[in-house]
């Protein structure tokens, strides 16, 4: 019998609410901890392994680059940079790529593109339009486009220069944004996150696509975590038929190795020019090895249409299984990312699903968040039901 191992990080800064688990080695879309314990991955490391863990395609692909170069500075041109950004360019309709590390960073390109937008126009204190319960990041910037208090206190003052306005109500927005010269941006998720998987209607965005194009502003989708053919899209926005003229990228992107991009359409396409921005590791051989092969296996592998397959079925039988639960108040979502609110604050799921085997979260404090790897299979999908569905009956009968 082997000693039971504390997972336990004294030394590290306590900036995450974490549960007692470390997790030690993955296949597909279950892992275990370092006692040996198996989980059943409905989480993906929050949006981010895509292709779940120790893929038979990704792992040599990774192997490989690994002995050739990691790391290159940008002083010099990355073949696979340009891989990637053509095949960006090719999914999206869109124009050219920034690469850097994370969502926030990408986000963060986003508003400074914007800003730069409204100074090449004689704008001396561009506005950005940004939405209530939205999360771009959590530097000073993307904090202050956030919508979340809880997030922002203690921050302050925070960065001027965002207008926000509810979701999915076009009036609202014609109204905050009336008479207002300084307006450059629309800056939004097509589905909310950490906000509480919240969906933007398809009527909505194409209202902001055109209310943009009246206006000369910015349409900016931030597609870090709905993006990636999470949906069953390669992009969330797409349902709607539209395009963004900026688009920031990251979690799935590169299967777990840090990737994000900024995407920009012809309208934002030349606004950064040498010396404007940069970053030291974004764009380095390593991680654009890794985007590239995660989207040919995605392709290779038909992983939009069976996102797209077996998120349905999870939610089917996620809705079937609760239509009469008293105390679920909706779940919505579509593909690979579900939403299930509750009407109490159910922080203490994420606990009771790890004890059972399944690995959870739980956003917006009443919001549980499903993003399983896009390889779930819809058998390992009635494996979530059968273990989450009695855990939200019991607590809810608390």
């Amino acid at each position: 019998m082997t000693a039971f191992i504390e997972a336990a990080s004294p030394h590290t800064m306590n900036t995450y609410g974490r549960l007692p688990i470390a997790l030690s080695h993955g296949q597909g879309c279950r892992v275990w901890d370092i006692n040996g314990k198996p989980y059943l991955d409905a989480l993906g490391g929050i949006a981010v392994n895509t292709l779940g863990h120790n893929h038979p395609k990704l792992v040599p692909a990774l192997q490989d680059q690994i002995g050739k170069i990691i790391h290159s500075c940008n002083y010099y041109h990355v073949p696979n940079q340009e891989k990637l950004a053509e095949k960006l360019v090719e999914l999206s309709g869109l124009t050219n790529v920034f690469f850097c590390s994370t969502g926030l960073e990408a986000n963060e390109a986003a508003l400074k593109l914007a800003r730069k937008f409204g100074h090449d126009k004689g704008i001396e204190k561009p506005e950005i339009v940004v939405y209530e319960k939205a999360f771009h990041g959590r530097s000073i910037a993307t904090l202050s486009a956030t919508g979340n208090e809880k997030v922002q206190k203690g921050f302050g003052p925070l960065v001027e220069g965002f207008i926000r306005v509810p979701l999915n109500d076009v009036e609202a927005l014609k109204k905050a944004t009336e008479g207002n010269p300084n307006v450059v941006a629309v800056f939004l998720e097509t589905i909310q996150g950490e906000g509480g998987v919240n969906p933007m209607r398809i009527d909505y965005l194409q209202q902001v696509r055109q209310l943009c194009d009246e206006r000369d502003w910015l349409l900016m989708i931030d597609e870090v975590q709905c993006g990636m053919g999470r949906t069953g899209k390669w992009f969330a926005h797409q349902w709607a038929g539209i395009k963004p003229d900026v688009m920031p990228l990251a979690k799935g992107l590169g299967s777990g190795v840090p990737v994000g991009a900024v995407v920009a359409g012809p309208r934002a396409a030349n606004i950064f020019q040498p010396g404007n921005h940069g970053t030291t590791f974004g764009g380095n051989p390593l991680a654009m090895r890794a985007g590239v092969e995660t989207i040919r296996i995605m392709e290779e592998d038909g992983l939009l249409e069976s996102a797209a397959r077996v998120g349905a079925h999870l939610k089917g039988a996620l809705e079937r299984a609760l239509e009469h639960q008293p105390g679920v108040k909706e779940i919505r979502g579509q593909g690979l990312m579900i939403g299930v609110e509750l009407t109490k604050p159910c922080g203490a799921l994420t606990q009771r699903a790890a004890d059972k085997g399944l690995l959870i979260s739980v956003t917006a404090d009443s919001v549980i968040r499903l993003v399983p790897p896009l390889i779930m299979t819809s058998a390992e999908a009635d494996e979530v039901v059968a273990i989450l569905v009695p855990l939200i009956q019991q607590f809810l009968a608390e």
